[in-house]
């Protein structure tokens, strides 16, 4: 695999960006090699900059459900831009894009747009918090909910990726505040909220993705629901990732559990940068300006993503049964990862929730942060590097989700369970 042209721009884009990169895990360092630079994506398929082809499983990290670049989602874009990238000020296709939200998910009453998955989950920490008149939040080790800085305290994607669980530049201030418990443990939820009057929220990812993808367990969120109703503390669950990803309700509709706060982000940009958060009526008008509690953003709900998201979106509404054939096609990878493994006699775990995967290279069950940091990060960036050899190109990171979109055809499928099995073969017996 050629990789002098992705080399020559990494050791250019050195010189002017941190890192060379804009996001830490693009940088490669944890399968100890240098990015590719990425030219082109149709499809299931990405190009890099010296040409070669690759069958894309990060689909930029979650939102390319169908794909990338699908033609309805261009074409929607394209009549966008004719009349303008940004106003400003209010546009229709903002009260379209609410409404088909609070179709598609239960909970959801009122829906207030922002530009990040990050500005989604801040923004309903501080909403928690001024609607219930208390301070301290809970989360969970491993759960990522973007780089806030109260959010960074053991989080997990690149906090874990790299080594860094906490964060230089966070002040004691700050951590103070935020409490962390155990995911899938609701004992420690119990305890920390028994003689504490002042928990505002509790935040958690229903489908964890960012400590590769462990989902929480049915009862464990039902006690949540419990516990926070009975002590008047907001349920939010972050589907920044999960959200329209795992079906079109989120993981709401699939565990049948509804939060007071939901964030989104991902899908609902169609591929452009957008996050959101919405919920109950009477916690969102709490909300500037109708209420005290300030948010803003110059470019939230910007035609462009608006546009977008309101194309992805209505495919869904109008095509229910794509999360069906997702399943179908996630079994294939499933069921022919675990296959090969047995063939090998080994019992690697993988976690999957939908089209949502990961192969941890531990033997141990993975249901929550210690068990996920138990897996072999060596061993995967072997992995990474014979599968990327083999033109499958997975995320960088043991600590990330596999993402199957509807453009993967069964061809694809079968060429990675084949190089699954070459790449297995390849490092077990070395």
């Amino acid at each position: 695999m050629k990789q002098d042209k992705s080399l020559e721009l990494f050791n250019e884009a050195v010189k002017y960006i941190p890192g060379g990169v804009n996001s830490p895990v693009r940088a490669f360092k944890s399968v100890n090699m240098s990015p590719l630079f990425i030219t082109k994506g149709k499809g299931s398929k990405m190009w890099d900059a010296d040409g070669n082809e690759f069958i894309d499983y990060i689909g930029s990290w979650g939102p390319h459900i169908f794909g990338h670049n699908p033609d309805f989602i261009k074409t929607a874009l394209l009549e966008a831009i004719e009349n303008g990238t940004s106003f400003g000020a209010p546009t229709e296709i903002e009260i379209k894009m609410a409404k088909l939200i609070t179709e598609l998910v239960d909970s959801v009453e009122m829906v207030r747009m922002v530009n990040s998955g990050t500005e989604a989950t801040m923004s309903a920490i501080r909403l928690a918090r001024g609607f219930t008149g208390k301070n301290k939040f809970i989360k969970f080790e491993g759960c990522y909910h973007g780089h806030a800085d109260y959010f960074l305290i053991k989080a997990g994607s690149g906090a874990l990726t790299l080594g860094v669980p906490t964060s230089p530049g966070v002040t004691e201030a700050n951590a103070k505040d935020t409490l962390v418990a155990q995911y899938n443990d609701l004992d420690s939820v119990v305890a920390l909220t028994e003689n504490d009057d002042d928990i505002a929220a509790i935040i958690v990812e229903p489908v964890a993705g960012n400590m590769g993808v462990v989902p929480a367990k049915k009862e464990f969120l039902q006690g949540l629901r419990s516990l926070c109703d009975e002590k008047g503390i907001v349920l939010i669950f972050d589907e920044v990732m999960s959200g329209f990803r795992v079906a079109s309700g989120g993981a709401q509709e699939v565990y049948g559990i509804n939060a007071d706060l939901t964030t989104f982000g991902k899908i609902i940009g169609g591929g452009l940068p957008v996050g959101a958060f919405g919920g109950k009526k009477e916690i969102m008008e709490h909300l500037s300006p109708n209420g005290p509690v300030y948010q803003a953003g110059t470019l939230s709900g910007n035609p462009l993503a608006m546009s977008a998201g309101y194309a992805a979106l209505s495919y869904i509404k109008n095509n229910a049964e794509i999360y069906n054939l997702l399943e179908k096609k996630a079994k294939i990878i499933e069921s022919g990862f675990k296959k090969n493994m047995e063939h090998f006699g080994r019992n690697f775990a993988m976690n999957r929730v939908g089209s949502m995967s990961a192969l941890f290279f531990t033997e141990k069950e993975v249901a929550d942060f210690s068990s996920a940091a138990s897996s072999d990060t060596k061993l995967y960036a072997d992995y990474f590097s014979n599968m990327l050899e083999r033109g499958i190109y997975l995320a960088p990171s043991q600590f990330e989700a596999m993402f199957i979109s509807t453009a993967h055809s069964d061809e694809d499928l079968e060429k990675t369970v084949e190089a699954n099995f070459d790449s297995l073969k390849k490092m077990l017996s070395e």
